[in-house]
């Protein structure tokens, strides 16, 4: 797994619930560290022995737990600089639902080594709703992207229905509902960004 998978983890955990119950994770999930870095690779297995150990931590399953990380990628202020890629995709909710299908090879320009399921977008009959398709590499990948899609549609004032459908093995679906596009007002966003913001 991907250094900055794992760093993206540890900092949500950190950041939402505190340094002390990272350290219980650590201690529970006998990492041997103390903390990840971004641009090493570690064993699949330290991803998934955090997730127990937070799950149990926290008294959480591990599906909540991933929502709730989508949900920090987009919204926590450390992280401002993945909303700001994240809204490039497009100026409405459903200009950004479209821009998903070049997700993975985006992040391969910045990060060739890093691994991201294909997003896959498909149009249903019914008008506004949509299904977006995630496959492999990782279990849950679909939990986080349907975290990251509910505060995304709140960054652009959509009112939104969201489902998971897992599937097999690496494998799921999210359905998505587009009730209202122009809801309410959203997050403010500008393409030129704050002066001295680093994307």
């Amino acid at each position: 797994m991907h250094g900055l998978i794992n760093r993206s983890l540890e900092c949500f955990l950190s950041d939402t619930y505190g340094n002390d119950v990272w350290h219980d994770v650590v201690n529970g999930a006998n990492l041997g560290i103390d903390k990840f870095e971004s641009m090493l690779e570690y064993d699949d297995s330290l991803t998934y022995a955090v997730l127990d150990a937070a799950a149990d931590r926290l008294s959480k399953s591990q599906a909540t737990l991933l929502e709730d990380l989508g949900t920090y990628l987009v919204s926590h202020p450390r992280v401002e600089s993945l909303r700001r890629l994240l809204r490039f995709g497009g100026g409405s909710f459903i200009e950004f639902l479209h821009s998903l299908d070049d997700l993975q090879d985006r992040a391969k320009l910045a990060l060739p080594e890093l691994k991201l399921p294909r997003l896959t977008l498909i149009d249903c009959e019914n008008a506004g709703q949509y299904k977006l398709s995630c496959r492999g590499p990782y279990k849950g990948f679909g939990r986080v992207m349907l975290g990251l899609l509910r505060a995304m549609a709140d960054d652009y004032g959509a009112l939104v229905v969201l489902e998971d459908q897992e599937s097999d093995q690496g494998n799921e679906d999210i359905s998505i509902t587009l009730v209202e596009s122009e809801f309410s007002d959203g997050r403010a966003f500008s393409l030129a960004g704050p002066i001295g913001a680093q994307i």
